[in-house]
């Protein structure tokens, strides 16, 4: 299983590539400094609300295409819910 990070990471550099955008490139659309924007997309950093939101209009791009692959399963009476990535 891949954890959430790697997961949005991987699907960073898949939307930032897909724009023909370099890190430099987008962490200067998106005010972040290009060592972010590769700690990112090697899972490395686990991005908030307020970065996302900086990478999703600085890619011009929707939540869901960074989220891809990345299911929530609720819990069940008496167990805990989790993440689901790709195809389990």
């Amino acid at each position: 299983m891949v954890a959430l990070d790697r997961t949005i990471g991987a699907n960073l550099r898949r939307c930032r590539s897909a724009a023909g955008l370099t890190q430099e490139q987008l962490g200067h659309l998106a005010a972040l400094h290009p060592t972010y924007i590769s700690l990112l997309e090697r899972g490395e950093r686990n991005p908030g609300f307020e970065i996302l939101a900086k990478l999703i209009g600085a890619l011009g791009i929707e939540a869901n295409d960074l989220y891809e692959g990345v299911a929530w399963v609720p819990p069940g009476v008496g167990t805990e819910g989790r993440f689901t990535y790709g195809t389990e």
